[in-house]
């Protein structure tokens, strides 16, 4: 049995973590629009109560001319919040389904207590965008969308940066912390330093800094075919709480 209210606050914080540029509500369906980034975490559409089932044909409509308007294709965000109708009514019109995620969450208690804070995160959104990009081969001109998020997010973001002497950049992650939840986004090893255990302390480091700033509980975001971060994940004593999918209409 899912928790809903737990789901309900790991949506919220998720979406304080990385922020949208342009956020409208249509009842209780959260519209999120980013012109500088084609994330689908930023761009779709996000229903939040699955008892709002009314004119879905109308709202669906409406809202594909807003993602029109962004030059970005219709995508809806099926969480354990998605009314049961709506899902049924995508299934009818044979939606295809763009994969899965699934949300995880750790205790910090279980973090080793003799371990202290030996990474500081970086306070440089343009030298950790940088970092990120290089390490994982992104478009370079994804830098302006990507420094617009970073900038945008309200809780406190512990930049964390691993560099290697004549090589740069192997590791980055981003800790937000929102109260007591820290999540942990963005995460990456460069290509060529893989399987060096890199993953594995970057995480931890940012877990630790966390925790000395009064965060209980961790949570991460992993694309379900990423066998590699579920591994590491796992490893760090996170665990599957629930799933979300994105869902976009047939072609014609």
């Amino acid at each position: 049995m899912i928790d809903l209210a737990k789901v309900r606050r790991l949506e919220a914080v998720g979406f304080r973590a990385w922020p949208a540029a342009t956020v409208l509500y249509d009842g209780s369906w959260l519209c999120r629009l980013t012109a500088g980034h084609p994330s689908r975490r930023l761009n779709s559409v996000n229903p939040l109560d699955p008892s709002d089932y009314r004119d879905i044909p109308i709202r669906l409509e409406k809202a594909a001319k807003r993602f029109a308007d962004y030059g970005r294709p219709l995508l809806v965000r099926q969480t354990p919040l998605t009314p049961p109708q709506l899902i049924a009514f995508m299934d009818d019109a044979g939606w295809k389904d763009m994969g899965r995620t699934i949300v995880m969450v750790a205790d910090l208690a279980t973090l080793p207590r003799d371990e202290g804070l030996d990474h500081l995160p970086s306070r440089d959104v343009g030298r950790f965008v940088d970092a990120r990009l290089s390490v994982s081969g992104d478009d370079p001109a994804l830098k302006p969308g990507l420094t617009e998020i970073i900038n945008a997010i309200k809780p406190e973001a512990g930049l964390f940066i691993f560099e290697e002497p004549g090589f740069g950049p192997t590791a980055v992650t981003i800790a937000v912390q929102d109260n007591d939840l820290v999540g942990i986004l963005q995460l990456g090893v460069a290509e060529e330093r893989r399987g060096q255990g890199l993953g594995t302390a970057i995480l931890h480091a940012s877990l630790r800094w966390a925790k000395l700033k009064g965060a209980r509980h961790a949570w991460v975001q992993v694309e379900a075919d990423n066998a590699a971060a579920l591994a590491l994940y796992r490893r760090a004593g996170f665990q599957d709480v629930y799933q979300y999918s994105y869902r976009e209409p047939a072609t014609a």
